[in-house]
């Protein structure tokens, strides 16, 4: 029995209640499970008697009191519990919690999937970096937590696309035109210009295909080293995210919203909706009434367009799109722009909840115990090419999920290089090597595990807690899309990894010697099966591989 049959079958109890004339309430659509702390307590606990209180009229104990016997007549339901003012403790009976295992075999790569974003439309923006250089530290952790987000909202049914937000226009492409230009001349880079050998190494290949271009007037110059410098450098970040396994579906060009006059015609419409006001020449946006810690100028004195100009042309053009949600993945040093958002939002009459924004922290290597404090060919940024090199794609993107994205991470270098169990990586993704090991050397012995097996034999306590493991999949999943965590995938598969190990060591799989197997042998090769693929489920969802050799 999954968590949505034992739900499913609550509701039941509840109807029969109902019809019996004990309670007066509706069935409701939701009922809330989870798993127990402690295996003592049962296979799963649910809160429903506390959640129909207020309807019923009842205390949360008679309710649960009018359930539990009702519970306890369903087949597969072992007994039940009260417990505190009202929660339900259930305890499956052996062949209901084992079912579970051939119900994961069934289901294959879909297991765990749900339908709690069917049909919802979802813009989701990240890394976004600047084309003026690599995509650095910061840059790799929305890349690997962005792309795995994509996931996990998928799994869930969402409508994902993912999106990457092309920042060509502005002061900082005119310092990096300006940077490859001095360099392609000989000449120190600009004060505020760009550093790091590849500056030097981009002003190279645009000389070598323009053999001209550093003596050209410096208008013209510096135009031809703008275009060519951005593609050449955005050319080099899409082959990095490639190789760190993070693709997008667009790549949103932000200077065509200012080519195309979507800029204008937003401000605008900001205008007519009475949430820009003029002071002092400008044009001002009362971001205020959203949480910013002052109104943001929109026009400036000048007449020109200020930066949150173009957000609003963008938040706009994501809504015509059709995206009913707009999730954006922005640095520490971006928290402004929540309220800023929100109000850009409510700006066009919007729903502020439309707009979504993550803030991610810092992340600092540490090897030796100290710092790393630079990058190469970056000059003093750390970039995700240093990081693959260091400890390579897997390590890297794992290591950046594993921590909620609201925290500061220090990534040890040698513990993620490190081919043990202190290793988180090495740790889950050897758990799915030893078991594709396992079942390689059943069928070298010519053990089949059928087509049927017997739930009720798997009762050890270990199989129970690996079963129980196998269970609580779906939920993590769905939480993790529900918070926008994809960290709580990565923890669940070190305690799934946990729970195999304990089974693998207690429980004998395969016969010793020239002994047969019995029916043990073949429901134990089933929930190995079970365990493999829920391994290999969680390590895609994150985009990490799950190698059966290591």
């Amino acid at each position: 029995m999954n968590p949505d049959q034992l739900a499913s079958a609550i509701r039941d109890a509840l109807a029969a209640a109902i019809a019996a004339g004990e309670l007066n309430i509706a069935v409701p659509d939701e009922v809330p499970l989870e798993r127990p702390r402690s295996r003592e307590h049962g296979d799963y606990a649910t809160s429903i008697a506390l959640k129909l209180v207020k309807e019923s009229g009842l205390k949360p104990r008679q309710i649960a009191e009018i359930l539990a016997p009702r519970l306890e007549a369903i087949a597969g339901i072992a007994a039940v519990e009260i417990a505190g003012p009202g929660f339900l403790n259930i305890r499956l009976d052996t062949a209901a919690a084992g079912a579970l295992v051939g119900q994961v075999i069934a289901a294959g790569a879909e297991y765990g999937n749900g339908t709690s974003l069917a049909g919802v439309k979802i813009n989701l923006e990240f890394v976004s970096a600047n084309p003026t250089g690599p995509v650095h530290i910061g840059g790799a952790r929305w890349a690997a937590v962005g792309d795995a987000l994509g996931r996990i909202l998928s799994a869930q049914g969402g409508e994902v696309t993912r999106e990457y937000y092309f920042n060509d226009h502005g002061a900082q492409i005119d310092r990096f035109a300006r940077s490859l230009l001095a360099a392609a001349r000989g000449e120190e880079a600009p004060e505020d210009g760009y550093g790091g050998e590849y500056i030097g190494e981009i002003a190279g290949r645009i000389v070598a295909a323009n053999p001209d271009a550093a003596s050209l007037p410096d208008a013209e110059a510096t135009e031809l080293f703008r275009s060519q410098g951005v593609e050449l450098m955005f050319t080099e970040i899409r082959a990095t995210l490639h190789e760190f396994r993070t693709d997008f579906d667009v790549y949103f060009h932000e200077n065509s919203l200012h080519e195309s006059g979507a800029v204008d015609k937003a401000v605008a419409r900001v205008k007519e909706s009475g949430h820009l006001f003029e002071k002092d020449g400008a044009w001002w946006l009362r971001s205020t009434d959203y949480g910013d810690d002052k109104d943001r100028v929109v026009i400036k004195s000048d007449g020109n367009p200020a930066y949150i100009a173009g957000d609003l042309a963008y938040f706009l053009d994501k809504r015509l799109r059709g995206f009913d949600l707009c999730i954006y993945m922005l640095g520490a040093d971006h928290h402004g722009y929540i309220s800023r958002l929100k109000a850009a939002a409510a700006a066009f009459g919007d729903d502020p909840d439309v707009v979504e924004v993550l803030i991610g922290q810092l992340v600092n290597l540490v090897k030796d115990g100290v710092p790393v404090r630079m990058g190469k060919r970056a000059g003093n940024v750390i970039s995700l090419d240093d990081l693959i090199e260091a400890i390579g794609v897997d390590a890297a993107r794992y290591a950046l999920i594993r921590y909620s994205v609201d925290t500061s991470v220090d990534l040890d270098l040698d513990l993620w290089t490190k081919a043990g169990n202190d290793n988180p990586v090495y740790y889950v993704q050897y758990a799915h090597a030893r078991l594709c090991r396992m079942l390689a050397n059943a069928a070298d012995l010519g053990i089949d595990a059928g087509e049927d097996y017997d739930p009720a034999l798997l009762d050890t306590p270990q199989e129970n807690a690996l079963i129980a493991l196998l269970a609580a999949y779906p939920g993590v999943l769905r939480t993790a899309a529900d918070l926008r965590e994809p960290h709580r995938v990565a923890r669940f598969l070190e305690d799934l990894a946990a729970g195999l190990h304990k089974f693998y060591d207690a429980v004998r799989v395969l016969p010793m010697g020239d002994a047969a197997p019995t029916a043990a042998t073949a429901s134990r090769l089933w929930l190995s099966r079970a365990a493999r693929q829920v391994l290999a489920n969680g390590l895609g969802v994150l985009g990490v591989s799950a190698p059966e050799r290591m």
